[in-house]
C-alpha cells in the first residue's frame, strides 16, 4: 500500500489487510466506527508509534486528559488539526 487513497479503498472490505502494521490496523478499525477494537490494537503496547495512535483515539473519545497523557508519552502535543486531518496525517505517517 503506497498512499492514503489505497488505504481508504481497503475500508470497503470486511476486515483489514493482514499486512497492516498494528498502528494502521487501529486506524482502520477507527475509520470503520469500531473505536473499541481500534483501542484494543494499541492499548497494551508501549512503543512511541502506538502511544501516538492511543493519543488520537482518546482525543476522538473526548477524553482530553488521557489523550494529552498519551501525546506526551509519544513525545508530541495535541495537534491543532481536526480529528479527520489528524487521522489522515497518521495514515500518511505510518504507511
Amino acid at each position: 500500500m503506497k498512499n492514503i487513497a489505497e488505504f481508504k479503498k481497503t475500508l470497503e472490505k470486511v476486515s483489514p489487510d493482514g499486512h497492516l502494521s498494528v498502528q494502521l490496523r487501529a486506524l482502520w478499525y477507527d475509520a470503520k466506527g469500531d473505536w473499541g477494537r481500534a483501542h484494543n490494537q494499541v492499548d497494551h503496547l508501549d512503543d512511541l508509534a502506538s502511544a501516538r495512535i492511543h493519543a488520537y483515539l482518546h482525543r476522538k473519545e473526548g477524553d482530553i486528559w488521557n489523550a494529552n497523557y498519551w501525546y506526551a508519552k509519544a513525545g508530541e502535543k495535541l495537534p491543532e488539526l481536526s480529528l479527520e486531518q489528524e487521522w489522515e496525517e497518521l495514515i500518511k505517517r505510518f504507511l
